[in-house]
């Protein structure tokens, strides 16, 4: 994938993935939405070298985009929390009124406490707090996409 792309661009080369055979790997394909460019980039090949596809976009408008285009493949919503424009409840809601089963993941700076209580948090939508490791971006990536629909969020 070419790195130095915009991420507004929505085509095929947008979706990538690493190459591998390990059968441990992750799979699937997530959009990615985080206004950092180094954050989303860097978020980027750390889910590609785990195995995912990874759609990555950097405001609400560009998800609802792309999703449009892919949201037969896509599986999980890895947003921030904090976006310009529309924020990442608010995406997550209008991508889950059309995909309801589609698992939302956020992250975010603020402490977890701060952002249950102020109603990000409900069943099927889990959370990451910034700043992560790629140990745990993985982990939680893959806890998240194996979960049943009805599972709690407090993993």
């Amino acid at each position: 994938m070419n790195h130095t792309q915009s991420s507004a661009e929505m085509n095929p080369d947008s979706v990538s993935t690493m190459p591998g055979t390990d059968t441990t790997r992750g799979h699937g394909t997530i959009l990615l939405v985080e206004d950092e460019t180094l954050l989303r980039e860097v978020t980027c090949e750390i889910l590609e070298s785990a195995g995912y596809r990874v759609i990555k976009t950097s405001n609400a408008a560009e998800a609802l985009s792309a999703f449009g285009e892919y949201k037969a493949i896509v599986r999980l919503l890895l947003t921030d929390v904090v976006l310009p424009g529309q924020n990442g409840r608010d995406l997550a809601n209008d991508l889950r009124a059309v995909c309801p089963k589609l698992r939302i993941l956020f992250m975010s700076g603020y402490p977890e406490n701060v952002v249950t209580r102020n109603g990000i948090q409900e069943d099927g939508m889990f959370y990451l707090t910034k700043p992560f490791s790629l140990q745990s971006i993985t982990l939680k990536v893959t806890q998240v996409l194996e979960q049943t629909p009805t599972a709690q969020a407090s993993i």
